[in-house]
């Protein structure tokens, strides 16, 4: 369900600012309240988030209630957020780096014209989505038709299970 919120999300004009369930609740506060989020998508596993903007909780059966169309999407311009990534900050507040659109695109335009992604070809999703490399791990593989593989959630962390995933679903 991330990866359909995160396209979701892109698609409505918005821009995404992941948040990690397991960070620390100030440091979740302080990203919430710096970001100032039109809407927060939770699930089971989230649903502790600290109060925010409106939040969607995507087992309810309640979320797809949502207006089917957004009155105020603008046409979108390569210079639009497409996410925000929150660093550890030298100040010891996290500070958000804001991702332009033409950005993303470019990163993912030098990844296929270098390595060239095909739809024989498997991406394993292995990365946490708050670090910025979860960006292309996501998008490339499906912008080219490529099988996307989701690692589960801190797999990242295992090496005899990321080799077994690797294996077991020919990640190429």
């Amino acid at each position: 369900s991330m990866v359909v919120g995160l396209l979701a999300i892109l698609k409505a004009g918005g821009a995404y600012v992941p948040v990690d369930p397991d960070y620390p609740t100030e440091r979740v506060r302080h990203m919430l309240s710096d970001s100032a989020p039109v809407a927060v998508l939770v699930h089971s596993a989230t649903r502790h988030v600290p109060e925010a903007a409106q939040l969607i909780d995507l087992d309810q059966p309640t979320w797809n209630a949502q207006p089917s169309s957004n009155p105020v999407v603008p046409t979108l311009t390569p210079r639009h957020l497409a996410y925000v990534i929150y660093t550890s900050g030298s100040t010891g507040l996290p500070k958000g780096v804001m991702n332009e659109h033409a950005g993303v695109v470019n990163r993912l335009q030098w990844m296929q014209d270098a390595y060239n992604l095909g739809a024989e070809d498997v991406v394993l999703q292995k990365t946490p989505f708050s670090f910025d490399v979860s960006v292309w791990e996501f998008l490339w593989p499906l912008q080219t038709g490529a099988r996307l593989v989701m690692a589960r959630p801190g797999g990242h962390r295992d090496p005899e299970y990321l080799r077994q995933v690797i294996r077991s679903e020919g990640v190429t």
